[in-house]
């Protein structure tokens, strides 16, 4: 655009010259070898600028013949190297499509027409064309010569991450992404992985700095920061808090400052207030987070902030913070156990049905069994109440990747993913669960137990132990293996006979830790592939 309106400009300046000229008639006399030569004005203009075009054109001739062999070359130069980068685009959408074969022949052809050192591209494609042919060896040399490339390095990087995850050697792959984080702290794989590394060294510090170097530029990545520096700033806490209270209060108060609603941060700073006896900021704390979210961790921690406190002051500060949540199933707990210790058992029926017409679940059904048998004893109303809660849905826990905790953890201890626990119903496996007829079939005393006009709740579906209540098999069925039952947890559960003495049900026992999943898209680890000796595979460097 600016050529254009500069060549505009000269062609009006010219016309304004000539223009100028003509109108200024005059004579333009030269004497040269004895001769004199008269012309006008207008025609010696128009010689100056026919000999000033020859002379520009003659010399353009003279330049483009001077340099037509340099000119060649490089044509032919631009033609080699469109052949290869079209190879080379060839070779990435056949890596992409998955056609190994055609990946290596064009990778081959485009490194005969590009050199590698000038387009880094060829080397992701031979090892692209690699590990779709197998050869996981080739792939790996060719990322390690990439990861020495400081142009490719991140490149390599990843490539030798993946392998090392594809083949176990979680150390070897833990270390390429603490480099490649290094680097680069935008990186999430790096980041992710690095921080599981650190969190389950412990390192919380070091995961903090490595948070912190990250640049969140969206809302999203901002709020994510917050999040994982609330979590690791709550697990640095815990870990601080019987050792260096003071720095378990300050970490504390951060985490619970960057998500208010994040119940592990208030619980672990309502601790480290009252251990310094500020009773008033801690409940403060509580009663905030209670108002978002409540839980039975805080419920129970502000019930028992002061340790000297008598049965019946713990009921009204219950009945205080149930004050901030009203019509809650935990506002309701709350105040049905603190009136069960203090023995106001009209109050504290009353607390528990109002919980259980919320949210009909079994640690309310369990807690009226609890009130039953302190107020009347009566071991049919106990078997009664007991009956319900093996039929009742579960109360929610602290849920990861299948573990079911009883408190919470920075990472899962599964897969050592950050922030992986939630509060939830833990849902029970296929196989594992019975509908609630089939579990009340098991107790003739319980169902004679049942009032008559109760209807029978179908749907609900609880996890029971395989010995106690065996599931008859279908026509044609195997019967089930006893092993294969999960087990409930620890609780007062009444015999099939019907003798009125409650047994102990066993607690859940641990579920072995399932193995790492493999990488998607990957062909998996070939029998031939496995560590020789517990050799690694990779060059730390």
């Amino acid at each position: 655009m600016f050529r254009i309106l500069f060549f505009l400009v000269v062609v009006f300046l010219l016309g304004l010259g000539f223009a100028w000229l003509a109108e200024r008639p005059g004579d333009l006399v030269i004497t040269f070898g004895g001769y004199r030569y008269e012309v006008t004005l207008m025609v010696a203009a128009v010689l100056v600028v026919a000999v000033v075009a020859v002379v520009m054109i003659v010399w353009w001739l003279i330049r483009s013949i001077w340099n037509s062999p340099y000119a060649v070359a490089r044509y032919f130069r631009v033609r080699r190297r469109d052949r290869g980068y079209q190879a080379l685009s060839t070779g990435m959408i056949a890596a992409g499509a998955g056609d190994g074969g055609l990946a290596q022949r064009m990778g081959k052809q485009a490194a005969k027409l590009i050199s590698s050192d000038q387009e880094p591209l060829i080397h992701l494609l031979d090892a692209q064309a690699a590990l779709l042919e197998g050869d996981h060896e080739a792939a790996r040399k060719k990322f390690a010569a990439m990861a020495d490339d400081p142009e490719t390095r991140l490149l390599g990087l990843r490539g030798l991450y993946l392998e090392a995850e594809r083949l176990g050697e979680r150390e070897a792959a833990r270390h390429y992404a603490a480099r490649a984080a290094t680097q680069a702290p935008q990186l999430g794989w790096a980041v992710n992985a690095t921080l599981e590394a650190k969190t389950e060294e412990g390192d919380w510090p070091g995961a903090l700095a490595l948070v912190e170097a990250q640049k969140a530029t969206h809302k999203a990545d901002r709020e994510k920061q917050a999040r994982r520096r609330a979590v690791l700033l709550t697990a640095q806490a815990m870990e601080q808090l019987s050792t260096d209270p003071t720095a378990a209060r300050a970490a504390a108060l951060e985490a619970n400052r960057l998500q208010p609603d994040f119940v592990p941060a208030a619980v672990t700073a309502a601790r480290a207030l009252f251990r310094e006896n500020d009773l008033r900021r801690g409940s403060k704390v509580l009663e905030a987070v209670w108002k978002q979210e409540p839980h039975p961790e805080v419920a129970d921690l502000y019930v028992h902030a002061r340790s000297g406190d008598s049965t019946h002051d713990r009921l009204a500060r219950a009945k205080r913070l149930s004050r901030l949540k009203p019509n809650h199933v935990e506002s309701e707990l709350v105040v049905a156990r603190a009136a069960l210790d203090a023995g106001e058992f009209k109050e504290a029926r009353a607390a528990a049905e109002a919980a259980v017409r919320i949210a009909p679940r079994e640690g309310a059904f369990l807690l009226l069994a609890d009130i039953e048998e302190a107020e009347t004893g009566d071991q049919g109303r106990v078997r009664h109440w007991l009956a319900k809660a093996v039929r009742a849905p579960r109360d929610p826990a602290w849920v990861a990747d299948g573990v079911v905790s009883e408190r919470w953890a920075p990472a899962s201890p599964v897969t050592g993913q950050l922030d992986a626990f939630e509060w939830r119903v833990p849902v029970e496996r296929l196989g594992q669960v019975v509908e609630g007829e089939e579990a009340l079939a098991a107790l003739p005393a319980v169902a004679a137990e049942r009032p008559a006009e109760e209807p029978a709740e179908a749907e609900a579906v609880v996890t029971v132990d395989a010995e106690p209540f065996p599931r008859p098999p279908a026509e044609g069925e195997a019967p089930a293996e006893p092993d294969d039952a999960r087990r409930m947890p620890e609780k007062a559960v009444p015999p099939a006979d019907g003798s009125g003495e409650g047994g102990e049900r066993p607690g859940v026992p641990d579920e072995p830790a399932e193995e790492r999943p493999p990488i998607p898209d990957d062909p998996g680890v070939e029998p031939d592939e496995a560590k020789p000796n517990g050799s690694s595979r990779f060059r730390l460097f």
